[in-house]
């Protein structure tokens, strides 16, 4: 597997800074992230967007999927018309943008239910948010096979998709071969076991998140470094080779440490090279 981690692990630190770090902490490519602004936003001519390619290649780094957290702004679900066109529109800059970069997928969360930590009254019918994300992906499906780049959809906190064989008949609905999971094995822990979810999604699985959760902390404080929450990660690892899977796993880590957070880099790099088997490279 290719070791990898998310922009979002750097702060708002530079790009540049950032695929710098990651190259000395022994990263192999870093997901970027979309946002509404930035150096990566929604308004990022094809210029700007292949200047960051470069910048990644100068560093010896390796652009491979786009996130993007405005999908809670703009769920797909929503039942604001205009709000879900909105989020479309970002799923296919998402793809266009990954194109540029020489990416290979983008993460998509599919839809909101209803998230606690952000707004516990908002709450969208499940029947109707699962009707209206199926078909929003099966129309965005001809935009990833048209850039081919995969479409990964994360399990989120969301009360929305919350099991493996939910996940996995959703994905097989959409019926594309560009469209599959983006798995977050953190996110998982706060009900579920992700060896279970490996085994059920297999190749299914386009992308991996590592992340650890604390079940005794509760909340979105039980998030920690890895290695320090409940993941079984030798359980992970041997599923994801059960599964065949061989691609990127990229460290997720929010949030970040409040001095010091190069360390936070370090560390992670560490700690995957533990889970992966590797010798350690710093």
């Amino acid at each position: 597997m290719k070791k990898g981690i998310s922009i979002w692990s750097f702060g708002a630190a530079p790009l540049k800074e950032s695929f710098a770090l990651a190259k000395k902490a022994g990263f192999e490519g870093v997901e970027v992230a979309l946002g509404s602004e930035g150096e990566l936003n929604l308004s990022s001519s094809e210029r700007e967007i292949a200047a960051v390619k470069r910048m990644a290649e100068d560093s010896g780094i390796a652009l491979y999927s786009v996130a993007c957290g405005l999908y809670w702004d703009y769920p797909l679900t929503s039942d604001d018309a205009k709000t879900r066109e909105k989020a479309k529109d970002i799923v296919k800059k998402q793809l266009e943008t990954a194109a540029v970069l020489g990416c290979d997928g983008i993460l998509v969360i599919p839809g909101t239910v209803c998230a606690d930590f952000i707004d516990p009254s908002k709450v969208t019918d499940y029947e109707t948010a699962y009707e209206r994300s199926l078909a929003a992906l099966t129309e965005l499906k001809s935009v990833a096979e048209r850039e081919k780049v995969h479409i990964g959809l994360e399990n989120v906190w969301n009360k929305f998709l919350t099991s493996p064989l939910e996940m996995r008949d959703f994905i097989d609905k959409i019926g594309s071969g560009y469209v599959g999971s983006y798995l977050d094995i953190g996110n998982v822990l706060f009900n579920g076991f992700p060896e279970h979810w490996i085994k059920i999604l297999k190749h299914r699985i386009k992308k991996v998140h590592f992340k650890d959760y604390r079940k005794a902390a509760g909340g979105l404080h039980g998030f920690v470094d890895l290695l320090a929450g409940d993941v079984d990660y030798p359980a992970v690892t041997a599923a994801l080779a059960a599964a065949g899977y061989d691609g990127w796993v990229t460290a997720e880590m929010i949030p970040n440490y409040k001095t010091y957070n190069e360390t936070l880099i370090y560390n992670t790099s560490n700690a995957m090279d533990r889970i992966l088997g590797r010798k350690q490279t710093c």
